[in-house]
């Protein structure tokens, strides 16, 4: 199995990629199967019907006029699921292409959630448990970890995630479990100081029947491990954990599939997995890891 499972495309506020060219590139990759996740974030982003209207940002941070102008929003789910529908009648018999959404949840946000999964659940194969940002303070900006010391907003961020797994439940993954190590200023935060958070969230997901991403964003972002981190890895493994599956984060075909295969060997010859999993009707699916 050779497959993707972390994919924007035009539907994502961030991405300008269309849905074919991702696909083709797969195709051209060899992928056997690969899923669109874009993104949701309620609390900074609206959806396209909702009666206040959705935001807009400058595209360029050059250029000024409304040409410039670029969408503050949520995924335009009719329209998202039609084209991925409409993808899979054309391209079908050569990849399995699976639909899923990136859902940037926080605790405040779990009610919007709930009533988005509601009404897709039956379009959806997976969705990404991301967290991009707490209390709508995004981690890019500094505006979360803005006064306070490495510790303190690396504890907050993990807390975060564990009191928002408790209370929504309709994920598939924890997609880049360690994100705050991509904007953390002060390097990585030694991992026996979250060490005890992490197992909880693990532990957690576990008892879920939830899984966790590699996502291999991680080798074009410069970082200095795998996200998350091997030590992270280690102890979901020791922990019991089994369902992993491998994304690449792509927003433009030039990073689709990028290093993969290299995350399958790590799992497999350094970590000690021997499967990875994909996903149908939001069930995991394992494969042997070779």
């Amino acid at each position: 199995m050779y497959a993707d499972y972390h994919l924007h495309s035009e539907f994502s506020d961030d991405s300008k990629e269309l849905m074919e060219r991702q696909v083709e590139k797969a195709i051209k990759l060899g992928l056997d199967e690969m899923c669109f996740t874009d993104h949701v974030d309620y609390g900074i982003k609206r959806d396209w019907d909702d009666p206040r209207g959705i935001e807009w940002r400058q595209g360029d941070g050059i250029s000024s006029g409304d040409a410039a102008r670029e969408p503050l929003a949520n995924v335009d789910y009719p329209r998202y699921f039609a084209k991925i529908a409409c993808i899979r009648a054309a391209y079908g018999d050569a990849i399995k292409i699976r639909s899923g959404l990136e859902f940037g949840i926080q605790s405040i946000t779990v009610d919007d959630y709930e009533r988005l999964f509601a009404k897709y659940q039956d379009e959806l194969d997976f969705v990404l448990f991301s967290m991009h940002q707490v209390d709508n303070k995004e981690f890019w900006t500094q505006d979360f970890q803005r006064g306070r010391s490495q510790k303190e907003y690396n504890e907050a961020y993990y807390e975060e995630i564990l009191k928002t797994m408790k209370a929504f439940k309709h994920y598939s993954v924890l997609a880049h479990l360690d994100l705050l190590v991509r904007y953390d200023k002060a390097g990585c935060c030694p991992f026996e100081n979250v060490r005890d958070l992490v197992a909880e969230i693990l532990k957690q997901a576990i008892a879920d029947g939830k899984g966790i991403e590699v996502n291999t964003s991680s080798w074009h972002y410069g970082l200095s491990d795998t996200q998350p981190s091997r030590d992270i890895l280690h102890l979901y493994k020791d922990l019991g954990g089994r369902i992993i599956t491998v994304g690449s984060d792509a927003h433009q075909t030039s990073y689709l599939a990028d290093h993969i295969k290299d995350a399958y060997a790590i799992l497999r010859d350094e970590i000690g997995f021997t499967e990875i999993a994909t996903f149908e009707h939001m069930q995991p699916i394992f494969h042997k890891l070779r």
